[in-house]
């Protein structure tokens, strides 16, 4: 499912030229820049506020769009609009490769597309003009050169801002929303604690914007050259297209997940964090398997520890879905709801500290996250001072499938599950939220997973942050090839957490797996499930699952058995971050 507000928006009729909005005027422009070795025009609309000069100056807001969109999809000129009508001079373009912008898409390399918007802070500051010779002299400025500026936008127009601030120290507040830490995780995820070899690849999600890469120049017809590559690589910088290609060979030659993802994770906020210095307002969506709440877990982990200003909001909506609906209290930057959303109010708020540099302004706790069980809309977020740790344990007897809450409740015994050459386990599609089609529920075909289930609860119990769990099991097959050459021939399983109700429907938490390429069946390892906010009511049990497979993800190469044994002393262990014990 993609209903993301700022993650797919396909290209719209472009502004006019020049237009007048009541309370500002926008003004199309483009800007040639020096990106990846290329030289290449940028489309850009800039938002100037009525009564907005070199005597009434004004901080400005720079975004660009989601992967696939342009300056002009309803969510990006939105945040033109909607910060230009609060007093914002605001400067809205096309990424490199989309829109009529040229250049070729490089996955928002701080080295080619931040250094692009690096050339519009350029224009920002008023040490250049645009090409037909327009300048702005009514940026606030803290300095010679150093306009007062932010940038705000989600998904591919979230990770350009932290390129953009990795680069260009002049930026001065980020709100980067429902974004990637590191691509080699968010496409090819492995959530084994050891990442040295690759994981299960994102098959779906990758090839749906890979083919909306590939075809930007027939969705925008041009014949800039700048946008062309070569006949097996039209639009994306060719580091990109073969990291897709090797992904979609099933095949890791090199053993081991670093060489082959190199690229990814170098155009990755992972790769350069270290270089943002501007206070950063993270936003992450809970309903999101494209980019879950562990991206900006990591993200916000780092900032923090390194000293850069960092705050953390878990909202409802992300790729795969959620609450967009003003009413609901969520943010929905279309409808320009950000005075009565909580997200929105915040945002603002950043802004006002940041770019205003009001000092009184109180910018909200450090952590906050939406409860979909609160039907009141001014209620729905709960905060905190930090992500909740771990807290309770439970236990995998596999002698009788059950979650114990004590070690000595465990049941000695083992149970087997086997995989088979085609995908037996759905948990999303997201190639029928591209064309328009239904999802089907999540399932499991019984031989070819394994669940453990606790009792019915006793009180609800509302699990906010990433579980974890501690496995080990048996898989002879595996264990005769692991070490080959090609990472493929290592184990590969799936983890998950149900919620059944009394009635035994199941839920599979906001559609949510852990892929996991095993480092090695011989020994025990830790695996990170996605981030998640959810309150289990009482009388429901929680059921955890390991499956063979999913038909979102490549999975194992050939046949391989597993085995799960349980005793007192030696068993699997859940952990979960409760709050509210």
């Amino acid at each position: 499912m993609v209903a993301a507000p700022l993650a797919l928006a396909a290209p719209a009729t472009a502004e006019p030229q020049t237009k007048q909005a009541g309370e500002y005027t926008v003004t199309a422009l483009k800007f040639t820049v020096q990106a990846g070795g290329r030289s290449c025009v940028v489309d850009a609309d800039l938002y100037r506020p009525a009564g907005v000069d070199a005597a009434h100056t004004a901080p400005a807001v720079l975004a660009t769009n989601g992967f696939g969109g342009s300056k002009s999809d309803g969510s990006t000129d939105a945040i033109g609009k909607a910060f230009a009508a609060r007093g914002y001079v605001g400067l809205v373009y096309s990424g490199l490769g989309f829109g009529k912008s040229g250049c070729l898409v490089s996955l928002d390399d701080p080295r080619v597309d931040g250094a692009a918007a690096s050339g519009l802070v350029d224009f920002l500051a008023g040490t250049r003009a645009a090409d037909d010779g327009t300048k702005a002299d009514y940026v606030t400025k803290d300095g010679r050169g150093d306009p007062r500026v932010g940038m705000i936008g989600g998904s591919y127009g979230g990770a350009i801002q932290l390129a953009t601030a990795a680069v260009d120290h002049r930026v001065d507040a980020l709100v980067p929303m429902i974004t990637w830490n590191d691509l080699a995780y968010s496409l090819d995820p492995n959530n084994a604690a050891d990442r040295s070899v690759p994981g299960a690849f994102k098959w779906q999600w990758t090839n749906g914007f890979y083919l909306i890469g590939e075809g930007q120049p027939l969705l925008e017809p041009s014949l800039d050259p700048s946008r062309i590559n070569k006949l097996t690589c039209l639009h994306f910088v060719t580091d990109a297209c073969e990291t897709i290609s090797t992904l979609n060979s099933g095949r890791y030659p090199s053993g081991k997940a670093g060489p082959m993802l190199d690229y990814a994770r170098s155009v990755s906020p992972v790769s350069y964090l270290k270089q943002v210095k501007a206070p950063t307002l993270l936003v992450q969506g809970q309903s999101d398997s494209l980019f879950n709440l562990n991206e900006a877990q990591a993200t916000y982990g780092t900032l923090k520890a390194q000293g850069t200003t960092t705050k953390m909001i878990w909202q409802s909506w992300g790729h795969s879905g959620g609450l967009t609906d003003p009413a609901s209290g969520e943010l929905n930057l279309a409808q320009g709801n950000l005075e009565t959303s909580y997200v929105g109010k915040r945002i603002l708020a950043w802004f006002d500290r940041y770019l205003q540099h009001k000092k009184d302004v109180d910018t909200g706790p450090a952590f906050a996250y939406y409860r979909d069980w609160i039907t009141d809309p001014g209620q729905t977020y709960a905060t905190a001072q930090s992500v909740p740790a771990l807290s309770r344990k439970l236990y995998l007897s596999s002698g009788d499938g059950k979650l114990v809450d004590n070690r000595s409740k465990v049941a000695r015994g083992s149970r087997e599950y086997r995989n088979w050459l085609i995908p037996t386990s759905h948990s999303e599609s997201s190639l029928a939220g591209l064309i328009g089609l239904p999802d089907p529920a999540p399932r499991d075909t019984a031989g070819t997973y394994l669940g453990w289930t606790s009792e019915p609860l006793t009180r609800t119990t509302d699990v906010v942050g990433s579980p974890k769990a501690t496995l080990k099991v048996v898989s002879p097959r595996t264990e005769r090839v692991q070490n080959s050459d090609d990472a493929a021939d290592k184990l590969v399983l799936f983890a998950k957490l149900y919620d059944i109700a009394p009635d035994g429907t199941k839920t599979l938490v906001h559609r949510l797996v852990a892929p996991v390429r095993v480092p090695d069946v011989t020994r025990s390892f830790t695996v990170s499930l996605p981030g998640i906010v959810h309150r289990y009511e009482k009388g429901h049990r929680l059921q955890f699952v390991i499956a063979a497979s999913d038909d979102a993800y490549g999975g194992n190469k050939g046949i391989k058995p597993v085995t799960v044994t349980s005793a007192p002393k030696d068993t699997g262990v859940l952990e979960l971050p409760v709050v509210g014990q």
